[in-house]
């Protein structure tokens, strides 16, 4: 009876031991060997730089004007398609578990060091400038809640209303430009942006600053002045030298390190390179061509071409826009003008999220509601022009508009001073219209604001609108049935999910 007791001893210790090495072979087998540890937060950081500038909305050229297609599904930017509603989720469902999900992990990971502070800073900053581009686009979002999935099992975020999250973003740019601290540690090379010139993060964040209280001029005008005037304070951008813009970018290797713009509109329809093969149908649209034809704009020719015996002519005699009306391949499409692939197509070039062109824009409407006191609306208004037309050097000889060129054209459009508000505002901002291309998402906000450019609207047979330009796009349908309840708030707050919903700085 020993014997049996010792046997069956050694046969339970050895079944023991063998469930012990097969939980550690379970623990190997549930770990992700791709996955690090210990999050280090110079490689997230710069993959939430990346991805947040990545996220590019091309449908908004075509809203704004910039290009067309007689496709009716490429073309719902300039068309709005009922039947293409669903392209206006985009944003949305790639911000929050990209750019978003990653910059929160980078700030909780350094917030407690002291030693950390700028890096801290610039996640805060990039942060702020990847919510207001989805709060700017939808309205409500998830933004207090927003992450935390990943870190604490929350997948129901509720839904923070504009306003309030408008507060906290502009609290989050002042503390973060007030922390930052030259003499400390900073992201160096893995900040795509400044490589950690932390004197130009603290201009970045106060022109963010700048930008966001412009936003709210029609809803909160002393907020809107108290805002605009700190950022003035702390200091704008100005200066060519200072602008955002992510660098680093390649001509070939995985996608993600090409610029974002580029890559997208050559695969949806220039790679062909000739004027006729374009798969999407796209091409510049004739609202902005003819602007740029009738203005004697310098810029055209650094824009558009014409695909003539195989060669691309930048002639201005030969540009010509394309009708958002059409709803077939006319027969003269390769006559029809085309962004130039020795510009805006290079996938190497820079990706401009914040320019001196912008910032002077905005400096001149602050002037004239007499909020800054630095140079006149009209010195402004001018360098605004100027900036927008020097920073295409940056895309190499084929982008340098001479200073000759530039100050010819604004001696013929200077800014009717002894016009009204709403006159100087309609040439302040239609000059914004064509001064920030390509950032169509900055003149989608820019339009809703202020009306300006007053674009005709699209009455395409089956879009979405009634024949309106839209003004905020639709949450994604999966919030209805994996966040419904918060998504049932926001829309009872905001009103209904629609194209033509306004939202809360959007006011009539």
């Amino acid at each position: 009876m020993k014997k049996n007791f010792r046997k069956y001893s050694i046969m339970l210790l050895t079944a023991c031991i063998g469930l012990q090495a097969c939980d550690k072979g379970f623990e190997a087998m549930n770990t992700n060997p791709n996955a690090s540890a210990n999050l280090t937060p110079a490689f997230v950081f710069t993959k939430s730089l990346l991805d947040g500038a990545g996220d590019v909305l091309n449908l908004l050229q075509g809203t704004m004007q910039f290009t067309t297609s007689y496709n009716d599904v490429a073309g719902f930017g300039a068309k709005y398609i009922l039947s293409q509603s669903q392209q206006s989720w985009t944003v949305f469902n790639n911000a929050y578990p990209k750019e978003i999900n990653e910059i929160q992990q980078v700030i909780e990971k350094v917030s407690a060091d002291p030693e950390q502070v700028n890096l801290l800073s610039c996640a805060r900053i990039w942060r702020v400038y990847c919510f207001s581009r989805i709060t700017d686009i939808y309205g409500d979002v998830p933004y207090s809640q927003a992450g935390q999935g990943y870190t604490s099992g929350n997948y129901k975020p509720m839904y923070d209303p504009q306003q309030a999250i408008y507060a906290d973003m502009l609290k989050e740019l002042d503390e973060a430009a007030t922390a930052i601290n030259p003499a400390k540690a900073n992201f160096g090379a893995a900040d795509l942006i400044y490589k950690g010139d932390m004197i130009k993060w603290k201009k970045f964040s106060y022109s963010l600053m700048l930008r966001l209280a412009m936003r709210m001029t029609k809803v909160d005008l002393t907020t809107a002045e108290t805002w605009a005037k700190k950022a003035i304070a702390g200091g704008v951008i100005i200066e060519d030298a200072d602008i955002a813009t992510v660098t680093g970018y390649v001509s070939a290797g995985q996608d993600i390190n090409k610029n974002p713009l580029a890559l997208g509109m050559l695969n949806s329809d220039y790679v062909g390179a000739n004027g006729s093969s374009n798969p999407e149908g796209g091409k510049y649209q004739d609202v902005i061509i003819n602007f740029l034809k009738t203005n004697k704009d310098p810029r055209l020719a650094v824009l558009s071409v014409v695909w003539v015996n195989g060669k691309a002519d930048t002639a201005a005699a030969i540009q010509k826009g394309m009708s958002s009306s059409l709803s077939s391949k006319p027969a003269d499409f390769g006559t029809y003008s085309e962004p130039n692939p020795n510009t805006i197509l290079q996938l190497n070039s820079p990706y401009m999220l914040l320019t001196n062109a912008e910032t002077n824009f905005l400096l001149a409407e602050a002037a004239l509601r007499n909020w800054y006191s630095g140079a006149s609306a009209s010195t402004s208004y001018e360098n605004g022009i100027g900036a927008s037309m020097r920073q295409w050097a940056l895309f190499g000889s084929a982008g340098v508009i001479s200073t000759n060129q530039i100050q010819t054209y604004i001696k013929y459009h200077p800014l009717n001073t002894g016009g009204t508000f709403n006159e100087q505002m309609e040439q302040i901002y239609t000059q914004f219209w064509v001064g920030v291309y390509p950032n169509s998402t900055e003149v989608f906000a820019s339009y809703r604001r202020t009306g300006y450019p007053a674009l005709v609207p699209n009455n395409y047979v089956g879009n979405a609108t009634g024949g309106k330009i839209f003004r905020r796009f639709l949450y994604p349908a999966t919030e209805q049935n994996l966040n419904g309840e918060n998504y049932q708030a926001a829309i009872s707050r905001q009103g209904a999910d629609e194209f033509l919903t306004r939202m809360w700085w959007d006011r009539p």
